[in-house]
């Protein structure tokens, strides 16, 4: 049976058994997840009942894999505008309406036009009614507040806010390493 990447992805954990990411999800092609397993770079956590087949070998396709050394995370999170869409939640920093990323803008919160930098210090996620009603004025002059101050996030911080955001396919055997919404057992 042929297996499709987009059908089979592995859930990949550091060796601590934490996703490297979860926004996006740390996935791997069933290929890259299998060439991983020979390497001996990871080891198979748990697998899908989908077989892939050589000449000489028949395994099952991995469905969570566990690197076997520790990839410290880093230590400086990159200035995007997703890294900047997550740190402020997927929400607009003036009115508090949470978007999908396509219908949000960042704002200069110190216009451009003023001096203000593009910097994580100087911007927030903003819907775009927001935006351009504060245009080029500063936010006193717009008659406007910010929900939370623009500031530097840390790697922790959004890996943290990216577990707010569960993929839309969630495999079974995935659950008991990611967090969303999950009750706990006594």
């Amino acid at each position: 049976m042929y297996a499709s990447p987009m059908h089979y992805p592995a859930l990949v954990l550091n060796a601590d058994f934490r996703p490297l990411s979860y926004y996006p999800l740390s996935l791997w092609s069933w290929e890259e997840a299998i060439r991983n397993v020979f390497t001996g770079r990871v080891q198979v956590v748990s697998e899908y009942d989908t077989c892939v087949h050589s000449p000489s070998l028949e395994m099952k396709l991995p469905s969570v894999i566990a690197l076997k050394e520790y990839a410290k995370p880093v230590s400086q999170v990159a200035f995007t505008r997703f890294n900047l869409f997550l740190r402020d939640m997927f929400s607009c920093q003036y009115c508090g309406v949470q978007l999908p990323a396509q219908d949000l803008t960042f704002d200069h919160v110190l216009p451009k036009c003023r001096g203000g930098r593009t910097h994580w210090e100087n911007i927030v996620t903003a819907c775009r009614p927001c935006n351009t009603q504060k245009g080029h004025l500063s936010i006193k002059d717009a008659g406007m507040k910010l929900m939370t101050p623009p500031y530097r996030p840390s790697s922790f911080e959004l890996q943290e806010h990216g577990r707010f955001f569960p993929p839309n396919h969630l495999h079974e055997s995935w659950r008991d390493f990611l967090y969303w919404d999950t009750e706990l057992e006594d």
